[in-house]
């Protein structure tokens, strides 16, 4: 989930255009062009029969290539393979082929070391990984290089997984990011990536496999901080309910309210990290815009941290989904516990003996209706936008589309929490007995942000400061002279120059 603010896509200027990852390849034909040599009917070799050899051997012969499998054990090996896969030994396979699958450990580089002379002139794809990040001075790629100098050596396929190469990569990350010091050889294994249905992505020289055989080791690396970021609100939040709810009613009345604490104290903090973290998913946008109307110009780098906030929006407002999820699976249990079930037997037995016929209360009753509805709405908005920013729906979708939905929709779904939130407070704000130890009631502080984001929404949709903002981000800067061309009396035309804020 992400807040469109049309900001988020701008190139760090201290970024040349040769640091970026790149396809090695287009989507231009190939046909009719002789310099262009077809990578599928080619041979591949694939030395290695563990999942993964095996795995790629069944995408590489659904892709169409002649696979040679090299192995110690032939014989006990073949049956795991396809019957279209040769399985030979080691020597035999690389004869046979000029590209070779290493799919070996790095600690097993070693024992193929005898077949250096037959190896020699052979493009090498090394698709090992390591257990822990930065594990050896060198990477993988590089070390085998160094065994067999002779080699071309291609680090690659190794962000790829083994189900990927069984199932296709329509149910994968469909990238293969490929590095080497030969531009030749990274084209050929490009060439057979395509081939197999996924896209070669370039990342440069073979200095740049460590960083690529780091990246299956990280475990999640662009939640951290959105998980910290709900984790403290949950704390602040659950701490603050805690000393309202349970701490209060011990101290004042001798009350044991801790009972109260896996359930209904979790189940009024829930909302409130999911509300305050769908207001953090736009109010970067927000900050974004004021930058740019204070500044008058869209290429004034932003603050890293801003920065920072933008790239992680879509994992906020996952989390943001997540919380309101488990707030509503919380609420429809409530009435399961056994405390509820007492409480309700005391209210009725205290009704009877105080003959009350009707306790019907017109107000509760339109209150809850419409608290339990908008919440309903809410978070099926919420959900709305959570399935839209998954990337094979997102890729379904054009920008229009995307921006609409998670842009306009999402603020309306942030304005119907807002509602969802108002019509739980309902007029508790204004009763002095919901101050516990003068602390307010908790969906009071809810509301500062996502309100400041709302009123500053409805700011930047009025027409003089709609107009100024899109007219910065078409390119106008303050202060920036421009030419123009002007008809005289005579009928001839003269130049001059005037400032673009005038």
């Amino acid at each position: 989930m992400s807040c469109v603010v049309g900001l988020s896509d701008r190139v760090d200027p201290r970024m040349s255009r040769g640091d970026m990852a790149k396809p090695l390849l287009g989507h231009r034909s190939t046909e009719g062009d002789p310099s262009t040599t077809p990578a599928a009917g080619r041979t591949i070799g694939v030395l290695g029969s563990g999942d993964f050899a095996r795995s790629l051997a069944i995408r590489l012969v659904c892709s169409g290539f002649k696979v040679v499998v090299g192995s110690r054990n032939p014989k006990r090996k073949a049956g795991l393979f396809p019957s279209a896969a040769e399985v030979t030994f080691q020597a035999e396979a690389v004869k046979k082929t000029d590209v070779i699958f290493v799919a070996v450990f790095r600690e097993h580089y070693s024992t193929l070391c005898d077949l250096a002379d037959v190896l020699a002139g052979k493009i090498l794809v090394d698709v090992s990984n390591n257990t822990e990040v930065n594990h050896h001075k060198e990477s993988n790629a590089e070390y085998l290089a160094s065994l067999f100098p002779a080699c071309t050596v291609v680090k690659g396929f190794n962000v790829v997984s083994a189900w990927t190469l069984q199932s296709g990569a329509r149910d994968g990350n469909k990238q293969v990011l490929i590095c080497s010091n030969n531009q030749e050889a990274k084209r050929t294994v490009a060439e057979i990536a395509q081939v197999m249905g996924f896209t070669p992505v370039d990342m440069g020289c073979m200095s740049s496999a460590c960083e690529i055989e780091n990246i299956p080791l990280r475990l999640l690396p662009a939640w951290k901080i959105p998980i910290l970021l709900a984790l403290g609100l949950f704390l602040c939040f659950f701490t603050y309910n805690l000393i309202r709810q349970v701490i209060h009613p011990y101290i004042r009345e001798q009350k044991n309210k801790l009972y109260k604490i896996p359930i209904e104290v979790v189940n009024t903090t829930l909302p409130c990290v999911a509300y305050v973290m769908l207001s953090l998913v736009y109010l970067p946008g927000v900050l974004a815009a004021c930058s740019q109307l204070y500044y008058g110009t869209k290429y004034r780098r932003f603050p890293d941290w801003l920065d920072q906030w933008l790239q992680h929006r879509k994992q906020i407002g996952l989390l943001s989904f997540f919380c309101a999820a488990l707030h509503a699976v919380y609420s429809l249990c409530l009435p399961m516990r056994r405390s509820h079930r007492y409480q309700l037997i005391e209210t009725a037995v205290k009704q009877a003996m105080e003959k009350k016929m009707n306790i019907w209360v017109e107000e509760e009753v339109w209150r809850m209706e419409i608290y339990i509805s908008v919440g309903i709405i809410a978070l099926g908005l919420l959900s709305l936008l959570a399935i839209t920013s998954l990337p094979s729906i997102a890729n379904s979708l054009n920008w229009r589309e995307f921006s609409f939905i998670q842009s306009t929709l999402g603020y309306i779904a942030l304005v119907i929490s807002t509602l969802h939130t108002l019509t739980y407070g309902w007029s508790r704000a204004f009763d002095e007995n919901q101050y516990k130890f003068y602390l307010p009631p908790t969906y009071t502080l809810t509301l500062l942000v996502p309100c400041t984001v709302i009123l500053a929404k409805i700011i930047f949709i009025l027409p003089c400061i709609q107009q100024r903002l899109l007219r910065i981000r078409r390119g106008w800067e303050k202060g920036r002279y421009v030419k123009f061309v002007l008809p005289s009396a005579t009928g001839e035309y003269s130049s001059g120059e005037t400032s673009s804020n005038v």
